[in-house]
């Protein structure tokens, strides 16, 4: 057996830790594994002998624990939309398929897009098993994804670390996270660190709920206020902040904490972690759950279960089908126990 590994999209604490397992779990059974660099440009763009990587026991020594990804990766890598310099898009995607033919089967670890991209490289007859990655643990079919509980610990260290300075300043700050499109690392560390406002996608946000929440703070004399809002966090009126330049969003904290000064005359500064939340070391938890995936990705492979995502489901590791999960979002439930607690705690969701 001859199979390949690749990493698409954004970066997760983790990733080195599933290409180790992958490796080493691969090697035991005899297989050779190959590394393909920045997702698929290893096998469109590059030369064979830069895009193209041994991966033996020397060379995932000492990943564990550390954070990106020895074979790099990208979020414009789709073949099926591949990006030209004059900004046009074509269809690489049948190249890509002959060249993937080379190997027995294809390890495809990444978000939602790059397993989109698995299930319509399966369907065109590439052997594919996903391994499913991203800090904002939006894939469906898996109760976690590696990276999230990294990133959360770092959000909730941010948070932590802002309650002296708006203690001492009697300050409202309000801290921007990642999530375009789905609250879960905005509600698990406003939780954790003891937010009293937490705004995220799911929920629709209105101002007056969150300055009456400060008032009420105010009148308890507590003259201080912590605020996490998600980027992809908007008010009722469904307008978003995005980048001019580029598009994207970008701003939510700083247009928050605009508002809330300008209403309530109260001081207020606004914080954006924005990719310091994807950086270090993983934590205990992400390198387990991604040792535990990179092993089942193999083992899905040598029984024959291509076309599959690995998941989290419970205490144990599974298999899901590809095209179940592929494209498809996974994003907060209004009656997730973790917004019940945040109710019943007597933090503001904004509504």
């Amino acid at each position: 057996m001859r199979i390949a590994v690749s990493t698409g999209g954004g970066d997760a604490p983790g990733l080195n830790a599933v290409i180790r397992a992958v490796t080493l779990s691969s090697l035991d059974l005899g297989w050779e594994v190959w590394g393909i660099r920045r997702s698929f440009d290893g096998l469109l763009d590059m030369r064979p002998e830069e895009g193209l990587v041994r991966l033996d026991r020397d060379a995932v020594r000492g990943i564990t624990f550390l954070g990106g990804t020895i074979l790099g990766t990208t979020n414009r890598g789709d073949p099926f939309k591949w990006p030209l310099p004059d900004g046009t898009f074509v269809d690489r995607s049948e190249e890509l398929v002959r060249k993937l033919a080379r190997f027995d089967a294809l390890v495809s670890i990444g978000g939602d897009g790059s397993l989109r991209i698995a299930a319509e490289l399966h369907r065109r007859g590439v052997p594919v098993v996903g391994v499913p990655k991203t800090i904002d643990n939006d894939v469906p079919g898996t109760d976690i994804t590696f990276g999230f509980n990294t990133s959360v610990s770092i959000a909730t260290e941010a948070i932590d670390r802002l309650h002296s300075t708006a203690e001492s300043h009697r300050r409202v700050m309000v801290v921007e996270v990642m999530g375009r499109h789905a609250g879960w690392i905005a509600l698990h560390a406003g939780l954790s660190g003891t937010a009293d406002v937490i705004l995220i996608p799911e929920i629709p946000y209105r101002l007056d709920a969150v300055l009456r929440k400060l008032a009420e703070r105010e009148a308890r004399g507590r003259r201080f206020a912590i605020v996490v809002v998600a980027e992809g966090a908007r008010p009722v009126d469904g307008s978003e902040v995005r980048d001019p330049r580029t598009g994207r969003l970008r701003g939510a904290a700083d247009r928050l904490a605009a508002d809330i000064e300008e209403a309530s005359g109260k001081e207020t500064r606004s914080l954006i972690l924005g990719h310091l939340q994807r950086g270090g070391r993983p934590t205990t938890f992400d390198r387990m759950l991604a040792l535990r995936f990179g092993v089942a990705a193999v083992r899905a492979i040598q029984e024959g279960r291509a076309g599959t995502m690995v998941a989290l489901q419970g205490a144990r590791v599974t298999t899901v089908p590809l095209d179940r999960v592929a494209g498809r979002l996974k994003t907060v439930p209004l009656d997730y126990d973790g917004l019940l607690t945040a109710r019943a705690l007597g933090i503001c969701l904004g509504d």
